[in-house]
């Protein structure tokens, strides 16, 4: 009687556990997003794979619980603003912002198309370290293509409290199309853009640019990983300070994954800590890290791992020098360093313009 109502207890947690961790696994994440007129911003994000909800409303300004007549007056410090929520496994942020340039004019300071006026200005809302990292690293991008001959005046701002607008706001586009078109159409946001991407038919993220990473069988890992790669990588292992390949590098080039390849980490971040593990004040992209809670060794950390392979990569701690105040400390058998001279012939010659 006893093992029988063990057992049925054990089942119980079992199922209340699963959902949990499922729900762990798909966690979401926010962006918000600066564009004009909402009503315009909306739709094109509303489409994408991954994308949950997206929500107009009123961001950045002074005043509390803001509404329409207001904030487009202006005064109240508010930009209409949409807030996007997305499955960061399905779609990263680095496509949201690709996506995001192709709706705007990031050249003009004063407004959108007809609106004019601070509240309908362009603007990135971070909601983490990474997001501010991916945002700049996106307005570099953009501004090296060449695509606008004019200055980029997207401000990258801190997410602050998102008001949400009166419901006729929500999905205009769906509620009145008629009136939706005909303003789109008047505005001249769509002969814009038409004129400024009709040469440029997609724009694609660093990562898109390279092979499709992924995580391998057990039976691929034991062939390609040598022993302590495989201890640091698969089983969350630490190999030893000042004696791991990569501690005391200072040859310029990127620091990729070791199992799948993906693009993680730049010598131009790179610096001595001291501690004998390399050390980094950022990742090259953001969107290849991910963080997971550490309580192992009766102690809080934040670990790091690898998006697409799952790897161990190491931890990152609020320790670091500006301008990020982080230390991504890392075991070197986790990366495969790749020489500024080899990266074309390794196939990351996107990231040749780092060192040039």
């Amino acid at each position: 009687m006893i093992v029988k109502n063990i057992f049925i207890i054990c089942i119980f947690f079992f199922l209340l556990l699963v959902p949990l961790s499922s729900f762990a696994q798909n966690k979401l994440a926010k962006a918000t997003l600066a564009g004009g007129c909402f009503w315009c911003m909306e739709h094109p994000f509303e489409k994408l794979e991954g994308v949950i909800d997206v929500v107009s409303g009123y961001t950045g300004g002074h005043k509390e619980s803001p509404n329409y007549k207001e904030v487009s007056a202006g005064g109240t410090g508010h930009l209409e603003a949409i807030q996007i929520l997305y499955d960061p496994s399905k779609i990263s942020y680095s496509e949201l912002l690709d996506v995001f340039w192709r709706q705007i004019n990031p050249t003009d300071p004063g407004g959108q198309f007809v609106d004019r006026g601070d509240q309908y200005t362009t603007a990135i809302f971070y909601h983490s370290e990474e997001q501010r990292v991916s945002a700049q690293k996106s307005i570099e991008e953009l501004e090296e293509s060449g695509t606008f001959k004019k200055p980029i005046v997207t401000k990258i701002r801190k997410a602050s409290k998102f008001y949400k607008a009166e419901d006729y706001h929500q999905d205009y586009h769906k509620k009145n199309p008629i009136r939706y078109k005909y303003y789109r159409n008047n505005s001249g946001r769509d002969q814009y853009l038409k004129k400024i991407w009709k040469n440029n038919i997609k724009t694609k993220s660093r990562k898109n640019h390279y092979k499709n990473y992924k995580k391998l069988g057990e039976q691929e890992l034991s062939q390609k990983l040598t022993p302590l790669q495989y201890e640091v990588t698969q089983k969350n292992g630490t190999e030893r300070p000042f004696d791991n390949e990569y501690w005391n590098n200072k040859t310029d080039g990127i620091y990729v994954d070791v199992v799948s390849g993906e693009p993680l980490f730049s010598s131009l971040d790179k610096y001595d800590s001291g501690t004998g593990w390399p050390s980094f004040i950022k990742p090259l992209e953001p969107d290849h890290i991910t963080e997971v809670e550490d309580k192992s060794l009766f102690m809080k950390r934040t670990e790091v791992r690898s998006k697409y392979a799952d790897s161990h990569l190491g931890h990152v701690f609020p320790d670091g020098p500006e301008p990020t105040g982080l230390r991504f400390c890392i075991n070197s058998a986790a990366l495969k360093f790749i020489p500024k001279e080899d990266l074309e012939k390794e196939g990351y010659s996107g990231y040749k313009k780092l060192f040039e």
